[in-house]
């Protein structure tokens, strides 16, 4: 009778097989998969009891699931057992091809490991193929066949009918565990994919966060913000601007992206725009604006990187400094000029002559170790002439009056002055060198128009004086204000008669009358001409005009003495 319903129970078995099978494929997540692995034992293969047991990354093995009895399910799920406990096992008792059975008589031995077990009671077996309750069955699942990775371990107890799996349960079993061990396979793959998918998703709201966060920044930004390209043959190019960028320069957002910063910066500014968009980090410079005109403005610029490409393009923040520019300028050209004339004052003629001068005289050659220093310093040129005169360069510049210690060499032309005392016929005449002529102007007559009128009068008259003078001379000379009545007019690439005339033309341009509060006052000037030349020191210059202007004034109050004697 069981030989003939044999064939009818192995049937059903499979089919039973089949649907468990299916089952584990269903499963959503990992958890739920384990679970249907060890509920399909219970439901499909004719097993009271299963547990399955995963491998954690660290190599044990952790109870995931447990079916047909909720008191040890409750007992031993989440228990991990030892690898080495593991392995001990799957090496003792006996191999049912994959499977590995310990019965009970060899079982004992492992009472006291640490893999998680439950005990189950029941009378000793009364026949040879009878199930005993401290028998073990193990179905290891493996990630490709019998040699892969161990995925798991499958524990099985208390068959249906009492008696040890024959060999077609025992390849039921099998078979179940391989296809389980696909099924946790795939369902470590879902997971891992869907966690992939959830932190892209997170990632991409963040980029798209951080980018609207960006753009918004950008846009919005009080000031100047622009992108640039980095390298290649479009290096500097514009790519996006902002609003206020925009507006700082008065051109359209669409105009700018056809321009370069280098395109827009000032010609003095390029170097400087250069080294900063090189290099990154900050410089103040004029862009020009749509009308023409130059605004002063702070870069900073910062470097964005692609990890795999390296340097990408330029993120420039460019904030208005003109205000700030126009205020430094004001202070500067305070600290530098007088506050009642405009003119330059004592500090800044004392500075420009000092740019002109050098503590050594044009007409002394280099000693014979200054020329071997020459030699490997470029500090000298011993074949240097002026107007035939035999001179040398010294190369020298910084700290040219010799007060300290070099600043660095850099070509300096000597200044030279003309030859003094050269007369034909006992007439001066000029010895055709030009140079750095050194006017030394006192007003006559100005302390009378302070007592008689005030200071107020007095400041009109310095006032008028100083744009007299300064309308009298070129371009490039300078008319400066030394304190008082007292003015210096430094005019270069003159000779002697040259010096002579432009003072006549000055003290001329003094003498007409001045009005102050609707009345004339007449002020006269005495001048002293001196050279600057290469050798002396600011005061030394300055104090040989000033000596010379003395000697004129003198020698006029004599010849107008004399005249009112004689007209008297």
């Amino acid at each position: 009778m069981e030989a003939e319903s044999e064939p009818y129970v192995r049937l059903a078995t499979l089919r039973q097989l089949h649907r468990v099978v299916a089952d584990l494929n269903t499963a959503r997540s990992l958890s739920d998969t384990v679970q249907a692995v060890a509920d399909g034992i219970v439901a499909g293969l004719g097993y009271e009891l299963a547990c399955v047991n995963l491998v954690r990354p660290d190599g044990d093995l952790v109870v995931a699931a447990f079916a047909g009895n909720s008191a040890a399910e409750a007992l031993i799920t989440g228990r991990a057992g030892s690898r080495s406990s593991w392995e001990r096992r799957l090496a003792m008792g006996e191999r049912w091809g994959d499977l590995h059975f310990i019965p009970h008589h060899e079982g004992w031995v492992l009472v006291e490991d640490d893999v998680p077990q439950w005990h189950t009671e029941g009378p000793d077996p009364r026949f040879a193929d009878e199930w005993h309750p401290g028998d073990r069955l193990y179905a290891p699942m493996y990630a490709s066949g019998g040699e892969g990775e161990l995925i798991g371990v499958i524990s099985v107890d208390r068959p249906r009918g009492g008696r040890r799996p024959g060999a077609w349960a025992q390849e039921a079993l099998t078979m179940y565990a391989s296809q389980a061990a696909i099924a946790i396979i795939n369902a470590r793959l879902r997971s891992n994919m869907q966690r992939a998918l959830v932190r892209l998703e997170r990632e991409q709201q963040a980029l798209r966060a951080s980018e609207e966060s960006f753009r918004q920044a950008f846009e919005y930004a009080p000031s100047g913000m622009a992108i640039a390209e980095m390298g290649g043959d479009q290096h500097g190019r514009l790519l996006r601007t902002n609003d206020a960028l925009c507006r700082l320069l008065g051109r359209p957002a669409s105009a700018m992206r056809r321009y370069s910063f280098a395109d827009l910066v000032h010609h003095e500014d390029v170097g400087t725009l250069l080294r900063t968009s090189a290099e990154g980090g900050r410089a103040e410079l004029r862009l020009q604006r749509r009308d023409g005109s130059f605004v002063w403005v702070s870069l900073r610029n910062s470097v964005v990187a692609d990890t795999a490409d390296g340097p990408r393009f330029l993120l420039t923040h460019v904030e208005d400094i003109e205000e700030r520019k126009r205020h430094e300028l004001h202070l500067a050209h305070r600290a530098s000029h007088d506050s009642l004339t405009g003119l330059p004052n004592s500090a800044e003629l004392r500075a420009r002559l000092s740019a002109r001068l050098c503590r050594r005289p044009h007409a002394v050659r280099a000693t014979a170790v200054e020329a071997l220093d020459a030699a490997y310093d470029g500090a000298y040129d011993d074949g240097v002439t002026y107007d035939g005169v035999a001179t040398y360069d010294d190369g020298f510049y910084g700290d040219p009056m010799g007060e300290g210690e070099p600043g660095f060499y850099e070509h300096h032309v000597h200044t030279v002055a003309p030859q003094e005392g050269v007369t034909e016929g006992g007439v001066p005449i000029d010895d055709g060198t030009k140079g750095l002529a050194v006017l030394f102007c006192d007003l006559d007559g100005f302390k009378s128009i302070n007592d008689r009128f005030g200071h107020q009068a007095g400041d009109t008259v310095l006032i008028e004086v100083a744009r007299r003078l300064t309308t009298c001379v070129r371009d490039g000379d300078t008319v400066a204000r030394l304190g008082g009545d007292e003015f210096v007019v430094l005019a270069d690439g003159l000779g002697s008669a040259d010096a002579a005339d432009l003072a006549v033309r000055l003290r001329n341009a003094i003498i007409p009358p001045i009005r102050v509060d609707g009345r004339a006052v007449r002020v006269g000037a005495s001048f002293g001409i001196g050279w600057a030349a290469c050798g002396m020191t600011v005061d030394e210059v300055l104090q040989s005009a000033d000596q010379r202007m003395y000697i004129e004034k003198r020698s006029r109050s004599k010849v107008q003495s004399r005249v009112h004697r004689r007209a008297g």
